[in-house]
């Protein structure tokens, strides 16, 4: 077969390649360029608070070893995690920079601003009781945060900069698991009052307000991360797992019920808000996926976490005194009873950045 033969076929076979290859090319430029996103402003609780809580007078605090024992220097921030929680890798992945500071840390620069922050807060929810149980910031308080930082953006950059900024940052917001663990199924307050569809419609009509209510104030570009399986927490196991401390059917289901009306709801705002990316984000399957087939990715250990006991060990309980925390933390998905490792954190935060992340460009 002579050259002038072959090059229709190597036409179409380097056509073919480009057509395959130049969408995920284009994916990962997009997610590694901060020209094109400004800033990552991030909204939720522990899984996304890096230190907010730590100016609170609240239990609902980590800011103390052996948290951070895998941070920078070793130091705990105030992340509820050995290491990096996802806002931190989130922000790496979009190329904006490799941590994201709470909107209260007292070292917080002028280019922190800049760039974006978190205004998470541990323990907090969607149902505005949730966090007044623990004292901690509610999703309101969150938005105040917000009007406040956007007024300190126009002193630091000038109104027209700053209008940029809010409009074209990513927003994520990261909240609700402990409105189904810590309120609904751990206190009587909500029980007596609502059954669990009436509660998941409470919490999907107040996670609405607050969409609608952050748009209003100028975001455009937000993910909406659904719950995880929580039932599956080492300490809802041992809550309410049984002698054998298996995961709990009954709460995972309300979390498939929360995400599946929440999911309902953001295609419902993206069609109605003018302008808005408002993207769903399925964690659940993700993490359930660890914790059912954990050799996967090289995890031995998803019953406990790797703090104490790991079966209750979680803030205050888990402290410099908690007996047999383990040595090899890359063998665990959670690292104290309620939060996953950073190790396991990469792992989700690479799936959303694979499937949703590029849904906000």
């Amino acid at each position: 077969m002579t050259m002038q033969s072959l090059r229709p076929f190597l036409v179409f076979s380097l056509s073919l390649l480009l057509l395959l290859v130049l969408p995920h090319f284009l994916h990962a430029r997009s997610l590694n360029s901060n020209k094109t996103v400004p800033a990552l402003i991030v909204f939720g609780d522990s899984i996304v608070d890096p230190g907010n809580n730590n100016v609170l007078t609240t239990a609902i605090r980590c800011d103390f070893p052996p948290y951070g024992r895998d941070f920078i220097q070793h130091k705990p921030t105030g992340r509820f995690c050995n290491g990096r929680i996802p806002s931190d890798m989130i922000a790496s992945k979009l190329g904006i920079k490799e941590i994201l500071p709470a909107y209260f840390d007292r070292n917080l620069t002028p280019e922190d601003l800049l760039t974006g922050v978190s205004f998470a807060s541990g323990g907090s929810g969607y149902d505005s009781l949730t966090p007044k149980i623990v004292s901690v910031f509610s999703l309101s308080d969150q938005l105040k945060f917000f009007k406040e930082y956007k007024e300190k953006l126009k002193t630091i950059a000038g109104e027209e900069r700053a209008a940029y900024i809010v409009s074209d940052s990513i927003y994520i917001v990261i909240i609700g698991s402990d409105d189904l663990a810590n309120t609904y199924f751990s206190t009587p307050f909500r029980r007596s009052q609502y059954d669990i569809p009436s509660y998941v419609n409470l919490l999907v009509d107040s996670a609405s307000k607050f969409y609608q209510e952050l748009y209003g104030l100028g975001a455009r570009k937000i993910g909406v991360v659904g719950l995880p399986p929580i039932g599956c927490v080492p300490s809802q196991r041992t809550l309410a797992g049984g002698l054998t401390r298996e995961c709990v059917d009954s709460y995972n289901q309300a979390a498939i019920d929360v995400n599946a009306k929440l999911s309902q709801e953001v295609q419902r705002l993206q069609a109605q808000l003018t302008g808005s990316k408002i993207i769903y984000v399925d964690i659940y399957t993700t993490l359930y996926n660890l914790i059912q087939r954990p050799s996967d990715h090289g995890f031995e250990v998803t019953t406990k976490g790797c703090c104490g006991t790991g079966t209750v060990e979680v803030t205050l309980l888990c402290n410099r005194l908690s007996p047999n925390t383990c040595q090899d933390v890359s063998k665990y998905v959670f690292w104290d009873s309620y939060h996953p490792t950073e190790k396991a954190y990469e792992v989700i935060v690479e799936d959303v950045a694979n499937n949703y992340l590029y849904l906000l460009f």
